[in-house]
């Protein structure tokens, strides 16, 4: 069975838009890899965690920032499809 990604977010503060538009790139990008992507309204102030089937990836109170699209987009397919090319998101070969 595919992952479901949720993107837990604080509307407090505003940031409906801002996992919308990571979910939308995350379904454009892992469309054939994950079964859907869950915006969770957090009740906890200030919170913006993604994470795949309960196992957290991001956690922006621990991190002190919001993820880069490019860097989600690494942990999500590490997790889901780790021999996927992301093209021009792909990390750099040294």
């Amino acid at each position: 069975m595919k992952p479901t990604i949720t993107i837990e977010y604080c509307p407090k503060c505003n940031w409906m838009l801002r996992a919308a538009y990571m979910a939308q790139e995350l379904l454009t990008t892992f469309t054939d890899d994950v079964y859907g992507v869950t915006l969770h309204p957090s009740e906890t102030s200030g919170k913006y965690c993604i994470s795949i089937e309960g196992i957290l990836l991001f956690d922006r109170k621990e991190q002190g920032r919001f993820p880069e699209i490019k860097e989600l987009k690494q942990l999500i397919r590490d997790k889901v499809n780790p021999d996927k090319n992301l093209g021009h998101s792909d990390k750099r070969q040294i």
